[in-house]
C-alpha cells in the first residue's frame, strides 16, 4: 500500500538521491546525457539540498517502509518537484501525489496548478488534466533543456 506523509528534514539526502537516479535512468529517454546531467545537478550540494527540500516542505511517498516518491505544492498552486523512484515507475505512486496535490489545491482553495513538466512526464500531466500553455527552452548550467509550462484550472 501507498502511504503519502508530510516530509520531514531527515528526508532531504534520500530525496535527493531520488530526484538524482530518476532523472539520470527515467529522463535519460528524453534528454541526452549532458542535458541529464545539467540537471541532476540542481542543488547537487548537500547544504543547498537540505535547504531547498525543507523550504519546498514535499509530500513523500512510502512503499513497504521504502521512499517511492515525492511531489511539492507551493502555496501559489507551482508544482516545483515531482518524482517517483526509478524503480517504482508505473505502479501508482504518480497517481497517489498527483491526487495528494489536488486535494490540498483545492482544500487552500487555489484556483489553478502549475508547473514547468519534463518531455518525460507530459503525457502524466495532462492525464490530470494539465494543459501545455507554452513549450519552454530552459537554461540549466549553460545547457538547454526543453520542457513545457502546464496548467489544471481547479475552479
Amino acid at each position: 500500500m501507498i502511504q503519502i506523509r508530510k516530509y520531514i528534514s531527515s528526508d532531504a539526502p534520500e530525496l535527493w538521491k531520488l530526484k538524482h537516479e530518476t532523472i539520470h535512468t527515467v529522463n535519460c529517454k528524453d534528454y541526452s546525457e549532458e542535458q541529464v546531467t545539467a540537471w541532476s545537478s540542481c542543488g547537487d550540494v548537500p547544504a543547498p539540498w537540505q535547504k531547498r527540500a525543507d523550504d519546498m516542505n514535499p509530500f513523500v511517498a512510502m512503499k513497504d517502509g521504502v521512499v517511492v516518491g515525492f511531489a511539492d505544492l507551493q502555496s501559489d498552486g507551482y508544482v516545483d518537484h515531482f518524482f517517483c523512484h526509478k524503480a517504482y515507475q508505473r505502479k501508482g505512486i504518480g497517481r497517489a501525489l498527483m491526487v495528494r496535490l489536488i486535494e490540498e489545491s483545492r482544500v487552500n482553495n487555489l484556483p489553478l496548478m502549475y508547473s514547468n513538466v519534463s518531455i518525460t512526464a507530459r503525457s502524466f500531466f495532462e492525464h490530470f488534466g494539465f494543459q501545455v500553455k507554452e513549450a519552454l527552452k530552459v537554461n540549466i548550467n549553460g545547457v538547454i533543456l526543453q520542457n513545457f509550462r502546464m496548467e489544471k484550472i481547479l475552479h
